[in-house]
């Protein structure tokens, strides 16, 4: 891979369902400047966590990339906790995002049974991901690109609507930017400010598949830091761009503000099929995110049968040289997912969900904990100067973004729809580990008899 390729595979996973639709609750909640700090917050955050994945990637290309370098700089239970929390994460998001494209499509094929398109995009997500590596660049590239500038299309407006070069028909309009502040700057304290954070954390996660696909890079010390200054330079303008848009145009009385604040914005411009148009950049949104979440999955249930933590056969790849059984591990579990979203959205469902948002800043800590030893590690043998890559302000970079993870943790504490999350992370994370340290102790001690 390219850094072209390489910023596509990480703007598919990032620009997602997480700054489409989320925002909204969080400008009713917090308010609108709350919102934009804590997306402000998860920008600075990504940027810290990408320095760190950055000094590790170059350094050290691995597919495994967090899963290796936690087992090498951290110890083995973590690394194992951290690769089965990632490939969740993705695999549930690939249920969750399928369902609702057969939903979504539903607008245009009311006839036509969810499951049906459902099936058919999950067959084309695996096809794609099944094939050579050319054709999930291509794909990805294209599905990128397309939301991407349909994210700077709607800043644009946005920002033209703000300027009153074009109309605006909301009837909640108010002068200038006093939308912004006109709830007071913080309208439910603190609490909401942490729990935005952690959603931010969220619609920002995805930008480390940089680091899952540093093992296919070309000239990883070159291609790998051009593609992560790229891809946080388009997130941090697009995401902070689209909720100052939100916050200033719509009041917290307008439903579309937690509906669907795009279309809203979009029919309130006078923009003709404003439904239609979102309900397509969303469907192929979902798609590239699903495609992208695929891809790092299955290089992560790769990387542990690599290295023999789970089974061997796991490992094997397919005549173009892509984990064939990885793959169809995630897209098993994807079904699953789906599945559990049709008959059990109010059990298993919402547990599942809650475990992925928990997984993102958990291997966000792992990341900038693996750089924090490794640098330590790196020093009693090298110079600084022999890094290509290097993380500014060490040891403060590393330690920050693990401060602001603990806080975003914390915040969920403060939000009773996100609770869950720590209700089932933790003992999750508990079991994993323990039960990984109990294998190790055990082969460690077959071995000496």
């Amino acid at each position: 891979m390219g850094s072209r390729q390489m910023l596509a595979l990480s703007l598919g996973g990032v620009i997602g369902t997480g700054i489409f639709m989320s925002p909204g609750y969080f400008i009713q909640s917090a308010g609108a400047l709350g919102t934009i700090f804590g997306y402000i917050v998860g920008a600075i955050l990504v940027c810290l966590v990408m320095q760190c994945l950055g000094e590790l990637s170059v350094d050290n290309p691995k597919t495994g990339s967090f899963h290796d370098y936690a087992n090498a700089y951290i110890n083995k239970g973590v690394g194992f906790v951290v690769a089965w929390l990632y490939w969740a994460t993705w695999t549930i998001a690939l249920g969750s995002n399928l369902l609702t494209i057969g939903i979504l499509m539903r607008r245009w094929f009311p006839s036509f049974p969810i499951w049906i398109w459902c099936f058919c995009f999950g067959l084309l997500i695996f096809i794609v991901n099944l094939n050579q590596l050319t054709w999930f660049n291509k794909s990805e590239a294209l599905t990128s690109w397309i939301k991407t500038v349909a994210l700077m299309i709607f800043v644009g407006i946005g920002l033209l609507m703000i300027a009153k070069v074009l109309p605006n028909h909301d009837p909640y309009q108010v002068k200038g930017f006093s939308q912004l502040t006109n709830r007071g700057w913080l309208p439910n304290g603190i609490g909401p400010i942490l729990a935005t954070i952690l959603t931010a954390n969220f619609a920002y996660s995805g930008a480390e598949m940089i680091g899952v696909a540093a093992g296919e890079a070309k000239n990883p010390d070159k291609t790998i830091p051009k593609a992560m200054r790229q891809t946080l330079a388009i997130l941090i303008v697009l995401f902070i761009g689209a909720i100052f848009v939100m916050g200033t145009l719509l009041s917290p009385q307008d439903q579309g503000l937690t509906t669907s604040p795009f279309v809203t914005i979009l029919n309130h411009a006078g923009i003709p099929g404003a439904a239609d148009i979102m309900n397509a950049i969303l469907i192929i949104t979902l798609f590239s995110a699903s495609n992208a979440g695929v891809y790092a999955a299955s290089r992560m249930i790769w990387s542990l049968a690599d290295k023999g933590e789970i089974t061997r056969k796991l490992a094997k790849l397919n005549h173009v040289g892509l984990p064939v059984y990885g793959l169809c591990l995630t897209m098993a579990g994807g079904a699953l997912s789906l599945l559990s979203g049709i008959y059990a959205a109010q059990t298993i469902y919402l547990i599942l969900n809650a475990l992925s948002a928990f997984a993102v800043v958990a291997v966000w800590i792992v990341i900038a904990w693996s750089e924090l030893n490794f640098r330590r590690q790196y020093l009693q043998k090298h110079d600084l100067s022999d890094l290509k890559y290097r993380v500014s302000w060490y040891p403060f970079t590393p330690i920050t973004v693990i401060l602001i993870c603990l806080l975003s943790i914390v915040g969920i504490g403060f939000d009773p729809n996100q609770q869950i999350a720590l209700i089932v992370g933790i003992p999750v994370t508990i079991c994993l580990y323990f039960y990984r340290i109990l294998v190790e102790r055990k082969k460690e001690k077959s071995d000496e008899l």
